[in-house]
């Protein structure tokens, strides 16, 4: 193990629960390939000390910290100055230290978006289904329109909440590039004609992680190019993928979506292009595909 030492910069994770973090793997190979004194950090952080430890990264001189569930929304209102996606999407996964000025940033939609087209998945034209209605499902939506898709239905048990996240993001046209947005219940992925269509299905949401179970999807229904893509990611298919994986469909979890943001975030809190390669490596021994 490294040591650390007075002069050791600092950035890390905040999260409720954050054990389960492959951040800091991936950060602390790239910081030990470029050879500079600086460690990532995992703290677990609860709702109700998230402002505290928010105000406390100045005096701690913390470079910048990751936010993972369920501080991206509440971190936002925290910041001196936000970016343009943290403003659109209404939620932050990085805190950027500027002398003490702290600038709140989302890589989330881009790390997705460079994932999907690595991927080779193309929506010029195309429909979408995001399943779920946070800021994980806003993020989606974004890398979608991005892409081009003509339309995305975003699914969610509570409509209510799914059609109030597609009124806030028509509101910002430039960043949905015309896509139209049209919210539904949960029980619209088991009909086939409402996924009959669908380029790519995305997992927004953490159902099935804890339950075991995942809500019932006409995954035979859909055209055979179809992507079900999972934004958590864990070493086993999730339920969400396993059923797509028994019928050959194409099916992805949220590794490469995480590397990415990760990517962007090293670059971010460190001013360095960062050694992607490593990173990825770091990544997948820890999720046991290397």
């Amino acid at each position: 193990m490294r040591e650390l030492g007075g002069c050791t910069r600092f950035t890390a994770i905040f999260g409720d629960p954050v054990e389960h973090s492959l951040s800091p793997p991936m950060h602390n190979a790239a910081y030990a390939a470029l050879g500079i004194d600086r460690a990532y950090l995992a703290f677990h952080v609860s709702p109700e000390h998230l402002q505290d430890a928010i105000r406390a990264l100045p005096a701690l001189e913390i470079i910048g910290v990751n936010l993972t569930v369920p501080h991206k929304e509440n971190a936002a209102t925290l910041m001196h100055q936000l970016s343009e996606e943290a403003r659109i999407l209404g939620a932050i996964n990085c805190v950027v230290n500027r002398d003490g000025e702290l600038y709140g940033d989302n890589t989330d939609a881009r790390g997705l978006e460079r994932d999907l087209r690595e991927s080779g998945v193309t929506l010029d034209g195309g429909s979408a289904v995001v399943v779920g209605a946070g800021g994980a499902a806003a993020s989606a939506i974004l890398a979608c329109a991005r892409m081009g898709a003509a339309k995305i239905l975003i699914f969610n048990r509570t409509v209510e909440r799914a059609a109030a996240l597609a009124h806030r993001l028509k509101q910002s046209d430039v960043a949905l590039n015309n896509t139209s947005i049209e919210p539904g219940g949960l029980n619209k992925l088991a009909q086939p004609a409402a996924v009959a269509d669908a380029v790519i299905v995305i997992n927004a949401t953490p159902m099935g992680l804890k339950t075991g179970d995942f809500a019932p999807v006409a995954y035979d229904a859909v055209r055979p190019d179809c992507m079900f893509y999972d934004m958590v990611y864990a070493r086993e298919p999730t339920p969400f993928m396993a059923p797509a994986l028994a019928l050959n469909r194409r099916s992805l979890d949220g590794a490469g979506m995480l590397l990415n943001q990760g990517v962007l975030a090293f670059e971010l809190f460190n001013n360095l292009a960062a050694p992607a390669a490593v990173m990825r490596d770091a990544l997948l021994a820890a999720l046991g595909r290397a």
